[in-house]
């Protein structure tokens, strides 16, 4: 069985790319996670493993679309191995984690805050709510469409 699951955050912003398949453009999202080790190995100081992965066609979209240098995601895919050889003529052998799904592993309220703490990226102008939807009053619970 070939399984990962990874927590970790964007080192950088994806690189995305559209090839053609078929008639469509699929795109191509390359990027890498910093995940966290549980524990310092042989006295190093380096405590994260930065992953090579990669997600197509609608995940990769998604990606695209949402997903910036620092954001904390957890992937599930496949671990892939490949080689090419270089312009140089050495054979480069590469491992990948192919993503099958992607979602956020922290609300945007924190990843906002994250952000701004870091400087990386500007506040939002308006104040960030905590994601739901405020339910008007008067409503009872038979109005709610999850009974």
């Amino acid at each position: 069985m070939n399984k990962v699951i990874l927590m970790g955050r964007l080192t950088r912003e994806p690189n995305v790319t559209y090839s053609q398949r078929g008639a469509e453009p699929m795109a191509v999202a390359r990027f890498s996670l910093a995940v966290d080790r549980r524990f310092k190995r042989d006295g190093s100081d380096q405590t994260a493993d930065f992953i090579g992965c990669v997600a197509f066609g609608k995940t990769g979209e998604f990606i695209e679309k949402y997903c910036h240098q620092g954001t904390k995601l957890v992937v599930e895919g496949r671990i892939q191995t490949g080689s090419y050889t270089n312009k140089d003529g050495n054979k480069v052998y590469t491992t990948d984690v192919v993503c099958e799904n992607v979602e956020f592993a922290e609300s945007k309220k924190t990843a906002d805050s994250n952000m701004a703490a870091q400087g990386s990226r500007p506040e939002p102008t308006e104040a960030a709510g905590d994601g739901f939807m405020n339910i008007p009053n008067g409503l009872d619970d038979e109005g709610l469409p999850f009974n």
